[in-house]
């Protein structure tokens, strides 16, 4: 280790041994490495012996281990079987159909029958034997083709002695004596466990009736009676028989066969022109839908039983009223169908007598039927309740003549609308008094209370009443609605609101039609939701109805006074100031927020009324500010302060906007002030904010700004005044030792003077040689990295002298 640097780096380590003392050190220390070494060399030896023989070992019992199982099959046996037997039946059943198809006219009358009597007869009695040797599914293969063949059999019958018959009668038989004969060899003895003959020949059934109506030239009606006379059949099939194939067979019948007859009868109804064709198809639904009573009553499942009920009952209730429909007018029609889905609950008392299941389908069936009638009285609610929204457009235009005029403004007024209150009204009725289950006697109620309220509303559209009269209705019903709020039910509370609510809003649109009205409507519905704020559950929704009321009534009132809209804002800003004064005196209520959020979009309205008018736009963001200010002295609003800072701020900008003032410390200083107070405020109470978080905004908000217009303005005021001023920052910042004030005083004073001094700056490089600035760089570069080497080769000594000492 060199001498001078010794003393300088490691003072306290400087004594070394003598040499012959360093000299037996190092003797000793290479021994010994010697030594280890030889020990790590043998237990080297040692490792290596042992892991060849450990390989050794493995090797013999891989060759001693046996070899893997070979993969099973990837196809079961009777997978196998069950394919290829498919196929044979697929195959024998083309080539007959071919040879009959093809080959026949090869040979005589005598030889044809006898040819494919036999194998017809081969083929129908080879599955007996097979069942005796146990080969059931073989059977069941042969069993199929011989079934294909009979069909084969039917049809060169035709061809061969009855081609003179009609092709559509004919093959009505042929489907009938078909499915009797597979029926027959389905249920011998000898062939009863075969199941494929009995599903065939349910099949075939569904075809004779259907075909023989065609066969006649039947009309629509006998078509559509033999397709549910199928569908009868197959549901005594499905509710007699007892095996699933069987079972499943007919129960895809009767659902298939059953639909097309039900959607034609439907349509025969639809197009019945008088009394008879609709009593005709009435009578068609009233068979489709006996067929789904009398399978709901026998059959087994609850669920498919209550469907089915359900369907019986609308099919009655379609029936009967399409005979009604021909003798009523047509805005009458929905009222004949209620009249008829009201009759099926007299299947209530009958309870005793029906099973559950049926019963209560029949009555879900009758709530289908209101809900669908009350559905069709919606269009009429809906033009009521919303229509008069067209009044937007044509604001104090002038009142209409009546009620009716007064909501249909620009939507037609519905056809059936005269029968829509008796409609509302019954199924009310229906379930005020019909409903008794304990679970939903409330909805009921409740639901009924709807139902009459919205008669109640549209009654005065329907009837013509005169404009005047039409808005006195929904201004008692809303009335009466926040009354019911007082209730302490919930459900019935929040019905209550929820109508008043409705109720108040067409209310306020229809009154736009005229000027005395809209002023009336408004201060009404404000009174009204102001008092049920006071004793109600609901003050979280009915303050805010009222505030949001109380500034429109503020700006229709400034509209009638002929004031511009900028000094209407002056008049709604009463509204923010009502909901600020209100919020404090609810306190910690669920009312609270609502309130102060209607009062703070009132306040956004009047800001946006007098954006026109830059002077009573100032006025009004201070007067914000007020109110904000006003809110935050609360101790739960203390962060309000910074909106109203905000607002205080915008309110003296927009004021020097309004004189024209240009020069941004004007706009600057008044942030600059108050936020260095807040500023010296909080770290007085928190030594140890951050001086940047202190005084970091405030300066920032004058500083920068204005060193901006510094760099564009051409005189030497305002570089003189923000370079004094940053002078006198950095000082300060200094004399306290503050980051913020002495680092943003410092830049912006450097940044200043380098704006005064660059024309010189300028002057100066232009007198230079063009090699110059070159040299200086390179210059620069070079002491750079002489001072990086110098810094490199001490770190270096430093790592050696450690090295020696250890």
């Amino acid at each position: 280790m060199p001498c001078e640097v010794t003393p300088t780096t490691l003072p306290c380590m400087t004594h070394l041994p003598p040499p012959a003392e360093e000299l037996r050190l190092l003797d000793a220390e290479l021994w010994q490495l010697d030594a280890r070494r030889s020990q790590l060399l043998a237990r080297r030896a040692w490792l290596v012996a042992a892991l060849q023989q450990a390989q050794g070992q493995a090797g013999s019992r891989a060759q001693a281990r046996p070899p893997a199982a070979a993969p099973g099959p990837e196809a079961s046996g009777p997978g196998v079987q069950n394919l290829l037997l498919v196929l044979g039946g697929v195959l024998l059943t083309l080539a007959a159909a071919v040879f009959t198809l093809v080959s026949w006219g090869h040979m005589g009358i005598t030889g044809r029958a006898l040819v494919l009597g036999a194998v017809t007869l081969a083929t129908l009695a080879a599955p007996v034997a097979l069942l005796k040797r146990g080969l059931r599914s073989t059977a069941e293969s042969v069993a199929g083709l011989g079934l294909a063949l009979t069909v084969l059999d039917a049809y060169a019958l035709h061809g061969a002695a009855l081609g003179g018959t009609d092709g559509t009668g004919y093959a009505a038989a042929a489907a009938a004596v078909l499915a009797a004969a597979w029926a027959a060899y389905g249920l011998l003895p000898a062939t009863a466990a075969l199941r494929l003959p009995l599903p065939c020949a349910l099949a075939a059934a569904q075809l004779p009736l259907l075909l023989w109506a065609l066969a006649a030239d039947a009309g629509p009606y006998l078509i559509t009676a033999a397709l549910l006379v199928t569908a009868g059949l197959d549901a005594v099939a499905a509710l007699r028989v007892t095996g699933a194939p069987v079972r499943v067979c007919a129960v895809v019948g009767a659902y298939g066969t059953g639909g097309w007859g039900v959607l034609g009868a439907g349509w025969l109804s639809l197009a019945a022109g008088g009394p008879g064709a609709a009593t005709r198809a009435g009578a068609l639904l009233l068979l489709a839908a006996g067929i789904a009573l009398g399978a709901a009553w026998r059959g087994p499942g609850r669920g498919h039983a209550l469907g089915l009920a359900v369907v019986a009952g609308l099919l009655t209730v379609a029936a009967l009223g399409g005979v009604a429909r021909t003798g009523v007018p047509p805005e009458w029609v929905v009222p004949a169908h209620l009249v008829f889905g009201v009759g099926l609950l007299g299947v209530v008392p009958a309870g005793r007598l029906l099973p559950d299941a049926v019963r209560h389908g029949v009555v879900w069936a009758s709530g289908a039927v209101q809900a669908l009638a009350v559905l069709g009285a919606l269009p009429v609610v809906a033009v009521v309740v919303l229509g008069p929204a067209g009044w937007l457009d044509k604001v104090w235009s002038g009142a209409p003549a009546d009620a009716r005029a007064a909501v249909a403004v620009e939507v037609p007024w519905p056809s059936g609308a005269v029968t829509a209150p008796v409609v509302l009204v019954a199924v009310a009725a229906v379930l005020a008094l019909a409903v008794r289950a304990e679970g939903w006697r409330p909805r009921a109620r409740l639901g009924a209370l709807g139902l009459l309220w919205a008669t109640a509303l549209i009654l005065p559209a329907v009837l013509g009443v005169p404009y005047v009269a039409g808005m006195a209705v929904p201004g008692v019903m809303t009335a009466a609605a926040l009354y019911l709020c007082r209730t302490t039910t919930t459900a019935a509370r929040v019905t209550a609101l929820v109508l008043a609510l409705v109720t108040a809003l067409g209310l306020t649109l229809v009154s736009l039609a005229s000027q005395p009205a809209t002023l009336v409507v408004l201060s009404v519905l404000t009174a009204l939701f102001a008092a049920a704020s006071w004793r109600s559950g609901v003050a979280a929704f009915t303050a805010p109805a009222a505030l949001v009321h109380a500034a429109a009534l503020a700006s229709a009132t400034g509209t009638a006074l002929d004031w511009p809209a900028p000094r209407t804002a002056l008049l709604v800003l009463a509204v923010p100031a009502a909901a600020a004064l209100l919020a404090a005196r609810l306190g910690a209520s669920p009312a609270t927020v609502p309130v102060e959020a209607a009062g703070a979009a009132a306040g956004l309205l009047a800001v946006c009324l007098a954006v026109t008018d830059p002077p009573l736009l100032a006025l009004v963001l201070a007067l914000c500010a007020v109110i904000a200010a006003g809110t935050a002295l609360r101790p739960d609003r203390r962060p309000a302060h910074y909106a109203a800072t905000a607002l205080f701020v915008l309110a003296a900008w927009v004021r020097l906007a309004a004189w024209d003032v240009g020069t941004p410390e004007a706009y600057t200083l008044p942030v600059t002030v108050p936020a260095l107070l807040v500023g010296a405020l909080r770290r007085r109470r928190d030594p140890r904010a951050s001086s940047w978080t202190a005084y970091g905004p405030g300066l920032a908000a004058t500083l920068l700004p204005s060193l901006v217009a510094v760099w564009a303005d051409p005189h030497w005021t305002r570089p003189l005044l923000l370079g004094t001023a940053a002078l006198l920052v950095t000082l300060l910042g200094a004399r306290h030792r503050l980051q913020a004030p002495l680092v943003l005083g410092g830049a912006v004073l450097a940044l200043v003077t380098l704006h005064e001094l660059a024309p010189y700056v300028v002057q100066v490089t232009g007198a230079l040689p063009r090699w110059a600035p070159p040299a200086l760089a390179g210059v620069l570069l070079l002491a750079l990295g002489a001072t990086y080497e110098q810094r490199l080769r001490d770190v270096r000594r430093m790592r050696e002298a450690l090295g020696r000492m250890n």
